[in-house]
């Protein structure tokens, strides 16, 4: 029997992580796509649950926009660092220090030298995807280890599936699941999050505190409901949709 979601759509908002969540991994973050079935089904759980959806990726808001064109959901990008609300107004943490900027020195250096490594700069952080070279994670969890020691407390490294991330610990995705639960459409509401990864465990605590609902996808992460694959979440919000879409 598919997974579902028995939730009131009219008293329930919705936080769902993107890569590994609704999309599958794939080898390089701009190799992803999102498919029309996909572009509608979001439409159509939003409307279901007023307008309290909203994305909670470590993707920048930018690089939403660009997946979900041409809508433009609210969102929380970068782990927390930048957040849109339903109104459309930016909020953003200040970045903290400029070593960041030797850091990324450091890092690219260390690109040049292990091929197969992919340095992804997002502005006030940077993720090292090592997907295509499994094999070099040691050796690049010692190094960044110790390029985030160098950088703390301001940023600390978050680990994900064949990425490493150095980021400001000043924002986080539990900050930005908070600060939309105190405004509309999302006040009032118990929330849903929905994530597959390490990055995501501040976001299932913040709506498990709540008195909401957790939901892990994969084998990750654990939380009050499991389901396997980003397939089976599309499932969840066909669900979800299907029960609160109206009636012809």
């Amino acid at each position: 029997m598919p997974p579902r979601l028995d939730v009131d759509g009219d008293a329930w908002c919705l936080f769902l992580d993107v890569d590994g969540t609704l999309l599958d991994i794939a080898p390089t973050p701009d190799a992803v796509r999102v498919d029309e079935h996909l572009r509608h089904l979001l439409a159509d759980v939003s409307h279901a649950l007023d307008g309290a959806m909203a994305l909670v990726s470590g993707r920048a808001i930018a690089a939403l926009d660009r997946l979900f064109a041409p809508r433009r959901w609210p969102a929380a990008g970068l782990h927390g660092i930048e957040r849109r609300d339903s109104t459309g107004c930016l909020h953003h943490h200040t970045p903290v220090r400029q070593d960041l900027d030797r850091a990324r020195e450091a890092l690219l250096q260390l690109a040049a030298r292990t091929p197969g490594i992919l340095i992804e700069d997002k502005g006030p952080a940077i993720a090292v995807h090592y997907r295509a070279v499994p094999e070099v994670e040691p050796t690049l969890r010692r190094v960044l280890t110790g390029v985030a020691a160098g950088l703390a407390p301001e940023y600390h490294l978050l680990e994900g599936k064949r990425v490493f991330e150095i980021k400001p610990a000043t924002a986080t995705k539990a900050d930005a699941v908070r600060a939309f639960m105190r405004e509309p459409p999302f006040a009032g509401r118990r929330p849903v999050y929905v994530g597959d990864d390490v990055t995501d465990v501040d976001g299932f605590t913040a709506v498990e505190s709540a008195g909401g609902l957790s939901v892990a996808v994969g084998d990750r992460v654990r939380a009050q409901m499991q389901v396997a694959s980003p397939r089976d979440v599309r499932a969840l919000l066909a669900d979800l949709s299907g029960r609160h879409s109206p009636t012809p």
